[in-house]
């Protein structure tokens, strides 16, 4: 038997309450398996995981409401709830009974247990011993008041973010400061004085890429990048309390701490990694930034380089993106990209009348016959809705204590332009490359077939493998064979012209040396500033790094720190290099299966079987290993971007 799928309901009035009963609920349940005799794989372990998912299951609606229909009600129940749950995670975690329990299990078992149990029972004693279960009392208190306190921190600086970006509006009077800009832009822009603008990314990329008007977007990219100022603190205080917790649990430092669970050895061999790509990428960048300052009379500013890389783009391919734009209405896509899925992995989406609300489309996945899984699209932008591009992970593939099959279930939300009246909602190429991107996370987990809830899906996936499967996607979106199965002009129905595809394939590595250096100065200070050696103050560091890394200066102004939500407000303190690290998987991947041809390749139908069916039952090295017969090729990512 299977468990039918959960909804998405959320009862604001009475969450706190029912939350607390779920979570006392589990605590019973704790003390019930801690007086077992004979604790087991079967009768501990599976039982003690199925309550962190159906506290997880209950949580998740709440989460995804806060970020895509957010008020001040979601965020106040919110911000309760999280700071409920951080408390309860943080006691289980910190529990030296259950520890025991997990290691008793494995010095018993380990031996007669499968793969995906065994790894279970590593990460579970791996995630005890990194929230301090072997500690004294009084090293757990403090640390519970850490991880409380980081919870409300990476909160609020979202929330902050949130706010600032909602809050602000730009208005343009005048015709002639919007010509050039497509008309799939200007019109959801349109009022009655005007034309609207935001920090809202559909937004804020018009204008700062088609936007004549050198003074407009200086006054944007300011307002850009000084977004909740107030953020500057919550960063002191973020990293002044990781590095307590840090030396609590015995590390040298955040980055050490950060690493404990990643594929990475330590930050010198990240740093390493890092300087290595710097040095191979910085000639071609400079030649790059030369190449694009023919484009301006006047010395380049960073508000001006989006700008003059669109025409420098237009003139040297003869790409025009907003003619692209009319192939990409984004239903066709979205059919299209469910074709090319079925053909690569025999994936069939069926959508689903019944409906969470009117932004989300649901569809129930199949992989042959089977019934796999539910996936929930929420893909237009609105000012209620938090800015970017993500996949979140509802329900977990696995079985319970019962042997009861759950299946599982994602939702993918992203910020493109709005459809309107008149117009569908048309596609950038790069919100094409990001909708792909998502689907290749939310593949990763809905496909899992792993038993195992914490290890199944991106459950257990180190987090710098967690990038692989959604960048080795992505790169498909360029492909002719499947750009010809979606990009049909909206309005005539033709096909987009082979020539045109042409051009879209060449122009891919256009900049890619520059813009792998602004990943490198991303990736630098994010772990430099987790180290020990570093004593710098956050501006000072991030000006040092920029020395190396920026080819042009930015403006004084800049405290795009504030505004780096990933490292502040996400998962990827001391981990955002795991973007290149995965990168290089993908690139490797990806370059393996284009010589076997796309559809129907071995390799594919082993990436299926091997990475996506997976999950996190395997170190992602072993199984990367498993799908090409040999490590990765550490100048893969070098020549795939053209840079080498």
């Amino acid at each position: 038997m299977s468990r039918d799928f959960l909804t998405f309901d959320v009862d604001l009035d009475n969450f706190i309450d029912d939350l607390n009963q779920i979570l006392e609920h589990n605590q019973r349940a704790i003390e019930e398996l801690l007086l077992l005799e004979d604790k087991s794989y079967a009768s501990f372990i599976k039982p003690f995981e199925m309550l962190s998912l159906r506290a997880t299951e209950f949580f998740t609606p709440l989460s995804h409401q806060n970020s895509v229909n957010n008020s001040d009600r979601t965020q106040e129940v919110y911000a309760k709830a999280l700071s409920i749950i951080t408390e309860y995670s943080t006691q289980v975690s910190q529990n030296v009974q259950i520890y025991r329990a997990y290691r008793q299990i494995k010095a018993d078992q380990y031996n007669s247990l499968d793969t995906a149990c065994k790894r279970v029972l590593d990460l579970g004693i791996e995630e005890f011993e990194l929230s301090g279960a072997h500690l004294d009392q009084k090293s757990k208190e403090t640390l519970a008041k850490i991880n409380l306190r980081v919870s409300e921190l990476s909160n609020d600086f979202s929330q902050n973010l949130l706010d600032a970006t909602a809050d602000f509006e730009y208005l343009i009077t005048d015709e002639r400061d919007v010509v050039g800009i497509p008309a799939s832009d200007l019109e959801p822009l349109k009022c009655k004085d005007g034309w609207k603008f935001t920090l809202q990314m559909p937004s804020y990329i018009a204008y700062m890429t088609y936007g004549s008007n050198s003074k407009i977007r200086q006054d944007l990219y300011r307002a850009y990048v000084t977004r909740a100022p107030q953020n500057a603190l919550i960063i002191d205080e973020l990293l002044a309390l990781r590095d307590e917790m840090a030396t609590l649990l015995g590390f040298e430092d955040y980055a050490s701490y950060s690493l404990a669970s990643k594929m990475a050895k330590d930050s010198k061999s990240v740093l390493k990694f890092l300087d290595e790509l710097l040095l191979s990428a910085k000639d071609k960048a400079s030649l790059e930034l030369k190449e694009l300052q023919l484009m301006s009379k006047a010395d380049l500013v960073s508000s001006d380089i989006a700008y003059y890389s669109q025409r420098l783009k237009e003139q040297e391919y003869e790409i025009d993106e907003s003619a692209y734009r009319v192939y990409f209405e984004l239903q066709s896509v979205l059919n299209g990209m469910f074709d090319a899925l079925h053909r690569l992995f025999g994936i069939r989406a069926i959508e689903l009348n019944d409906v969470i609300d009117e932004h989300t489309r649901t569809f129930e996945i199949y992989l042959g016959k089977n019934l796999k899984a539910r996936l929930y699209l929420d893909l237009e932008a609105r000012s209620s809705k938090r800015g970017g591009a993500w996949m979140h992970n509802f329900e977990t593939n696995c079985t319970d204590e019962d042997g009861k099959k759950l299946r599982a279930s994602a939702f993918v939300v992203c910020n493109f332009a709005p459809s309107t009246d008149t117009t569908p909602s048309l596609l950038r190429h790069d919100d094409v490359v990001t909708l792909f991107h998502e689907m290749g996370h939310a593949l990763h987990h809905i496909l899992s077939e792993v038993d195992e809830y914490s290890v199944s899906g991106v459950n257990g996936v180190e987090w710098d493998a967690v990038e692989f499967p959604s960048q080795f996607l992505e790169n498909f979106a360029y492909e002719p064979a499947i750009l010809k199965l979606f990009a049909f002009n909206y309005k005539s129905g033709e096909v987009l012209s082979d020539e045109m595809i042409e051009k879209l394939r060449r122009a891919k590595n256009f900049q890619s040396a520059s813009a792998l250096l602004r990943q490198i100065e991303f990736a630098m200070f994010d772990m430099k500033l987790h180290t020990k050696e570093n004593r710098l103050t956050t501006q000072e560091l991030l000006d040092q790094i920029r020395k190396e890394t920026s080819l042009i200066k930015p403006p004084s102004y800049n405290k795009f720190q504030n505004g780096f939500a990933h490292i502040f407000a996400g998962g990827y303190a001391a981990g955002y290099y795991s973007y290149k690290y995965a990168e290089l998987l993908s690139a490797d991947a990806y370059m393996a299966i284009i010589e076997q041809g796309i559809f129907d390749t071995q390799i594919g139908k082993k990436y299926l079987d091997i990475i996506l069916k997976k999950g996190g039952s395997s170190s992602m090295r072993v199984l990367f290993k498993e799908l090409l017969g040999r490590e990765c090729d550490s100048s893969a990512l070098l020549r795939f971007d053209g840079i080498v």
